[in-house]
């Protein structure tokens, strides 16, 4: 730790901003503003269980959530370079802790999806911010990592524990969560250090950004993104639909999604020591077969293995993802481009999905998201390429 003075005559302990412990407090960071994501399948079956909500009206009010979130993502793009991050953070924290405390008292699907679309778009401005944060570090990439530790470790928490809990203590336990998880965040916002624009030069930014490069980019991250949470969001609905035991399902996704802190870790251990072209190529390759072993999932073993071999290529692949959109420019503006278009593609796989569980097929549903991973995969190749040569 070292000690940096803040204005005025007040001095704080602040974390090395390039080490460890500043990635675990900005993974929090980035978290609290899209926390939800994390514990999706536990917030679509607490809304069907806890207030009578059909699948697709469940479904609906996440997708909503996670839509929001890319509106603030596009507006973050306009406004990291223009304001004061911690204390932009501490206002959209407080923000978020008042909706998600009023999102208790809300029953009706349609207000609650604008409720929480309303709690995205705030949310969703905090992580683009964050995001440009990450992007002032030398090493974005495990910075990113680092993040996907925090939210799978805190989410397979949040997936084995909440689906429990809402029947004994109401819906409300879920915005209940979200609630505490950001007032923890708020009280480690003084321990950051300034992270100013421009700290850390870019070489592949010398010259202007390469537009093509980056529009891959973005577009593998949509595609990545949308492919995996079209199922992931109703993998608990996945496993009622195929017989499998409720207590079992919610402990194999839970202990599944503390499974994939092992690629995300990958990725805060290894950096770019190997490149991104080849961890990127193995792992999305890994996601697909993972996604379409979904097919068996009347087999409690294949159920807990799939689950477990997408929750690490995920988390590991999305940590280079989004790395590689910050490597583009030194503002943390790209950061925040991936962020928004990680977040649409967050948003349109439930919602598209929604549809066709309005009738339970859930074989198209395996189908489409196998089909949309693979498109991801050439995509993410041509920028990954490109960067590890420069």
């Amino acid at each position: 730790m070292t000690v940096e003075a803040e204005k005025g005559t007040r001095r704080w302990p602040t974390a090395e901003p390039d080490g460890l412990v500043a990635a675990v407090l900005l993974a929090f960071l980035a978290t609290a503003g899209f926390f939800y994501v994390n514990i999706m399948a536990a917030l679509v079956s607490g809304l069907v269980d806890g207030l009578g909500f059909t699948e697709g009206d469940a479904g609906r009010v996440g997708s909503m959530n996670i839509y929001g979130a890319a509106l603030g993502a596009f507006a973050a793009i306009a406004i990291v370079g223009r304001v004061r991050w911690r204390a932009f953070a501490i206002c959209a924290l407080l923000t978020l802790m008042t909706i998600d405390a009023l999102s208790i008292l809300v029953t009706a699907p349609k207000a609650l999806m604008a409720m929480r679309f309303l709690h995205g778009s705030v949310g969703g401005m905090l992580v683009g911010v964050a995001y440009s944060v990450f992007a002032r570090t030398r090493t974005p990439d495990r910075v990113f990592g680092m993040l996907l530790v925090v939210q799978y470790g805190l989410g397979g928490l949040g997936i084995m524990l909440l689906p429990r809990l809402v029947p004994v203590y109401g819906h409300g336990v879920l915005f209940g969560a979200l609630f505490a998880f950001s007032a923890v965040t708020l009280l480690m916002l003084p321990f950051l250090d300034h992270y100013p624009r421009g700290r850390v030069e870019r070489p592949v930014a010398s010259g202007g950004i390469r537009w093509g490069l980056l529009a891959a980019a973005v577009l593998s991250v949509f595609l990545f993104q949308a492919g995996n949470m079209g199922l992931a969001a109703y993998m608990l609905g996945l496993a009622r639909h195929h017989g499998l035991d409720a207590n079992f399902a919610s402990t194999a996704l839970g202990g599944a999604t503390w499974v994939g802190i092992a690629g995300s870790a990958l990725v805060v251990i290894f950096g770019t020591r190997y490149g991104r072209t080849w961890p990127l190529a193995v792992g999305a390759v890994l996601t697909v077969a993972g996604t379409l072993a979904f097919h068996w999932s009347g087999s409690q073993a294949v159920y807990l293995a799939a689950n477990c071999v997408t929750a690490i290529t995920w988390s590991f692949v999305i940590s280079y993802l989004l790395g590689m959109c910050a490597a583009f420019d030194q503002t943390g503006r790209t950061a925040a481009l991936g962020g928004f278009l990680s977040k649409i593609g967050l948003a349109s796989g439930p919602f598209a999905a929604a549809w066709l569980l309005d009738s339970g097929d859930y074989a198209t549903l395996i189908n489409i998201s196998v089909i949309v991973l693979a498109a991801s995969v050439p995509v993410m190749l041509v920028p990954a390429r490109a960067l590890d040569r420069k």
